[in-house]
């Protein structure tokens, strides 16, 4: 057989199977989210995206609200522009 031919051939079969294999993924997820509706869950959703909480300082720690109410966030602190946070928390 022509190695063009059998090129051609082996292309169209890879995209046979690709396309079985997103056919079946595609009927596994319909039949897991019609199930979780039966059972009254959600399926987590691809558009959902849970952004994770991004710490304030270098240690991990947050910035508390009453760092903010006292205006001790960063530039407002005593005169030099530094924050009034321990010198610990600094530290990395």
């Amino acid at each position: 057989m022509h190695p063009e031919i059998l090129r051609e051939l082996t292309a169209q079969h890879g995209r046979d199977l690709r396309e079985q294999a997103y056919r079946a993924h595609r009927a596994r997820t319909v039949v897991q989210a019609l199930r979780a509706m039966r059972r009254g869950t959600r399926v987590a959703e691809a558009n959902e995206f849970a952004v994770p909480a991004i710490p304030d300082y270098v240690d991990g720690s947050f910035r508390t609200t009453g760092d903010q109410a006292a205006g001790n966030g960063p530039g407002n602190g005593p005169g030099n522009g530094q924050s009034q946070v321990p010198a610990a928390r600094h530290a990395a």
